[in-house]
């Protein structure tokens, strides 16, 4: 369980392709000060194991399921990302609960000079986006300002931009996007109840997910 808190910013310093997967290693010497084996760490909004620590890096696996679904399939050394250790129990919760299961993809779009910041949005998610409720863009908890079918703005606060890789983003790149998992659940328990266009609409909309 993550908060979507960012505690460093690292970076990506080997990628090893390995059969329908790929071992990244990552630099982070916050996260890796009291990592271990079998501990989860968040890499850019990716809940991710450790499998190996040495001196200020980590290394982790990551399966096919996790490249098809997030930007970690495009990443290179040299690349930075966000790190964040799971929450321990107590801790406060900063910003919103994440899982680290990121849903799909969005793409960069622009920011203007009061950090109005604009993404875009896949159709199978937009159901669980709504203005004022939180969503974890490349692991970090922001607050959407405001939300169409196919895009979605966030006001960015100077330091976001300067600790995270928000800060270093171009149009075009893409971000991992968690959306809020409350929202699947009351989906579902509510298909049930509901009858006419709309629930035959978020059913096909759940299978094409």
């Amino acid at each position: 369980m993550f908060t979507g808190i960012v505690e460093e910013l690292g970076e990506i310093t080997a990628v090893e392709q390995l059969p329908n997967a790929a071992r990244l290693t990552v630099r982070g010497p916050v996260v890796t000060s009291d990592a271990k084996h079998g501990d989860s760490i968040a890499v850019s909004g990716v809940c991710l194991t450790v499998v190996e620590v040495s001196a200020q890096e980590f290394t982790v696996d990551v399966v096919q399921e996790t490249l098809e679904r997030s930007r970690l399939a495009k990443i290179a050394p040299g690349d930075r990302v966000n790190l964040e250790r799971a929450t321990a129990v107590g801790d406060r919760l900063g910003g919103h609960i994440m899982q680290g299961h990121v849903d799909g993809t969005g793409v960069f779009l622009s920011r203007d000079a009061n950090g109005l910041t604009r993404f875009s949005l896949p159709s199978h998610l937009a159901r669980y986006v709504v203005e004022k409720g939180s969503i974890a863009v490349d692991g970090i908890s922001l607050t959407v300002a405001g939300v169409t079918n196919d895009e979605f703005t966030v006001a960015l606060i100077p330091t976001t931009l300067e600790l995270t890789t928000l800060g270093h983003a171009e149009p075009g790149d893409l971000v991992n996007l968690e959306v809020d998992v409350v929202a699947k659940y009351v989906e579902k328990l509510a298909m049930p109840h509901l009858s006419g266009p709309a629930a035959h609409n978020g059913v096909r909309a759940e299978e094409d997910a």
